[in-house]
């Protein structure tokens, strides 16, 4: 995938120059960071394309750098891959709650996390060119623009919470299980832990009220009709 730009943001230089090297050989433009306040300053500037994100991070952790990103206007649709040595399921579920794409637990071949990096590039992509508009109830949901309409008051959902929303919208009154959410969503090559769609879910309520999703028990959600 050439012409693409990854922020790489790690405080180990020895594998911050690694990973710098073999994206730099297969074509990617590379940007690099030590540490989590300066990696927003650089993304802010150069919008890359992807941010590969360590969590254990001096001045500011991959997690905050994640949720100051999903914060920022110009940055919360990037995609963003955590890369950490903490495999524990709390860290990755807190990883993923915070709005990444993908969770790497350290150490990883070169070549499994370069056909991650290209996974999660090539989903954003396959909805780049899309231009599709859902008017559901009193909610005009925009995909062109990531923009969620209620009357004049708009509403920017990250992109996960945004997509999780449009693709229920789509099928409103039909019932989907976590796991196919999951697929839809995250992607069904990425390992997704069941609580991810609760929390996003979650978060879609407190935002735009609690009645337009409804939860149906033992089974998954809808968009109500």
């Amino acid at each position: 995938m050439p012409n693409q730009t990854v922020l790489v943001v790690d405080d180990e230089q020895d594998l911050l120059d690694l990973i710098e090297y073999n994206l730099k050989k297969e074509g990617f433009s590379v940007l690099t960071a030590v540490d989590g306040e300066s990696s927003i300053q650089i993304a802010r500037e150069h919008k890359p394309d992807l941010v590969l994100l360590d969590i254990m991070m001096p001045k500011m952790d991959g997690l905050e750098v994640c949720d100051k990103m999903r914060s920022d206007a110009d940055l919360m649709h990037t995609p963003i891959i955590m890369l950490t040595a903490r495999g524990d399921e709390k860290t990755e579920v807190e990883g993923l709650d915070t709005g990444a794409d993908d969770y790497i637990t350290k150490p990883i071949s070169t070549k499994k996390l370069l056909s991650r990096i290209r996974a999660v590039l090539r989903r954003y992509k396959e909805t780049e060119g899309e231009v599709r508009k859902l008017t559901v109830h009193d909610l005009e949901i925009d995909k062109d623009r990531y923009i969620v309409s209620r009357g004049e008051e708009e509403f920017h959902l990250p992109r996960k919470e945004f997509e999780l929303l449009y693709y229920l919208a789509g099928k409103k009154g039909k019932v989907r299980d976590r796991q196919t959410l999951l697929n839809k969503v995250w992607g069904d090559n990425i390992y997704v832990v069941d609580r991810t769609v609760d929390v996003h879910i979650r978060k879609i309520r407190e935002k735009l009220g609690d009645h337009y999703i409804e939860t149906v028990k033992g089974v998954g959600y809808r968009f109500k009709e």
